[in-house]
């Protein structure tokens, strides 16, 4: 019997949310240009087998997020609508989270959490995902990203959550 990799070990809700973490210091973070068509963006993450891209610029700034449900969901519909463009003319930057619009967990608050946290949390923020951030001030670093997909591969069940937006102190709230 081979030994299970680290997004294949098991869990439980008590367990430490830093085991369900993807740390960015050991796996590099999968990015896109915003200049990119959002059918390619889709394409790139099935390639690489994730379903969130991190949108950088070309000097590797963070400029925001795309997953996989803008680009299925309404958001590209609606920016077409809005601007009478085909799907083909429909840009990354076009229906992405800009880095503003992103809600994060602290690192330090995850320190703390359990895996339990983080998916109540996930639920209560209707995400998919969650950044983690390190750092104070303006010298905040994306260091890790948590998925209800890998957290849900490593307790056994499949974790389903609606995407709505939240604000950052519910987050918090949350994790408390």
């Amino acid at each position: 019997m081979r030994r299970a990799d680290a997004a294949e070990q098991r869990v439980t809700e008590n367990s430490p949310a830093l085991e369900v973490m993807t740390d960015l210091a050991v796996i590099d973070a999968v990015r896109v240009s915003s200049n990119v068509a959002v059918d390619a963006a889709l394409e790139q993450m099935k390639s690489s087998g994730v379903r969130l891209l991190f949108v950088a610029s070309s000097g590797d700034e963070l400029l925001g997020v795309i997953t996989s449900r803008d680009i299925e969901g309404e958001k590209p519909l609606r920016f077409q609508r809005e601007t009478g463009l085909t799907r083909a003319d429909v840009l990354v930057r076009d229906i992405m989270t800009s880095r503003d619009g992103l809600e994060v967990l602290r690192l330090d608050d995850v320190r703390h959490a359990r895996v339990g946290d983080i998916v109540a949390t996930l639920k209560n923020m209707g995400r998919q995902h969650a950044i983690v951030v390190d750092g104070t001030g303006g010298r905040m670093r994306v260091c890790g990203l948590f998925s209800t997909t890998r957290i849900g591969r490593q307790l056994g069940v499949v974790l389903d959550v609606a995407e709505t937006a939240r604000t950052f102190s519910e987050i918090e709230a949350a994790l408390r």
